[in-house]
């Protein structure tokens, strides 16, 4: 599975290079595009963030102290603005109150993903997309797009969040940086090939 794995994302990596995820200017934003990504398209989340950007909302602290009713028409493009400006709100304080990222970068991965999943709005693919691109932590992310990889090529038989996590993380390089590149080149094959309705002709990794 180890030279399997491998050979996925070195066919990614020769097809597409890289990708240097996370497309973000700062942490703050990254953490709040991870959280306005939920049930979207990354496409509205960018216009959302623009949004925000002009009203000088782009930041965690600004967030938790900013009006929730100029949150809500910033971040309308992104779908599900009352709730995501909640959750949002949710992040935001947890950042505020318990002392950004250099305070909370002391702690294990372990105890920083439960201290994050606590934060209501936040799920195991948003704590681990913050954990992996805000933190640099060696935790792969797993979203729909990877699942459909597992699915489609028979790399599991038993598919859920935690299994698919573990397959990648036991047989890989722990590497944040690897990781994080693997991530993104599985999205661009899903959004180029690998799509609801597959593309398989010309597709990178086709026979494995």
């Amino acid at each position: 599975m180890k030279r399997k794995l491998e050979d996925i994302y070195y066919r990614l990596l020769e097809r597409f290079s890289y990708q240097s995820w996370w497309p973000a200017d700062s942490k703050d934003e990254m953490v709040i595009g991870a959280l306005l990504t939920q049930n979207t398209s990354w496409n509205n989340v960018e216009i959302a963030i623009t949004n925000m950007k002009r009203e000088n909302l782009c930041s965690l602290e600004k967030i938790f102290k900013a009006d929730c009713e100029v949150l809500k028409k910033c971040i309308k493009p992104a779908g599900f603005f009352n709730q995501k400006a909640s959750y949002l709100k949710n992040i935001a304080e947890f950042f505020v109150k318990n002392g950004s990222f250099n305070k909370l970068d002391m702690f294990d991965n372990a105890t920083l993903r439960k201290k994050l999943l606590s934060v209501k709005g936040v799920g195991k693919e948003t704590a681990d997309s913050i954990l992996l691109y805000a933190f640099n932590r060696a935790v792969f992310v797993v979203d729909a797009y990877t699942r459909r990889l597992v699915e489609r090529h028979n790399l599991l038989k038993e598919i859920s969040y935690d299994n698919i996590q573990h397959l990648f993380e036991s047989n890989l390089k722990k590497d944040s940086s690897l990781f994080g590149e693997y991530h993104a080149l599985i999205v661009k094959n899903a959004k180029v090939f690998c799509k609801t309705k597959p593309l398989c002709y010309n597709c990178p990794i086709l026979g494995i």
